[in-house]
């Protein structure tokens, strides 16, 4: 592998896990992930899954709304 995907590998998986981690917090699970090592029951881990997925898909919404936002206000400044 190159060394721009090396960092952007390492940049996604360090990213990953921030929100493991913050989504563990919200839920109360910290100390069980902490606790577990690699060790979670599939509760625990569908749990922490399911609300990085609705976390994801949330920022991806509102990444999408703020570029239509961007384009509707370029295309108001080119009607002018």
């Amino acid at each position: 592998m190159g060394h721009k995907k090396d960092n952007d590998k390492l940049r996604t998986e360090r990213q990953l896990d921030r929100l493991k981690w913050e989504t563990a917090r919200e839920l109360g699970l910290e100390d069980d992930l902490a606790n577990a090592g690699d060790e979670l029951t599939v509760r625990e881990a569908g749990k922490i899954g399911g609300n990085m997925v609705r976390k994801l898909v949330k920022a991806g919404e509102e990444a999408l709304a703020e570029e239509g936002d961007r384009k509707a206000r370029l295309n108001l400044q080119d009607d002018f």
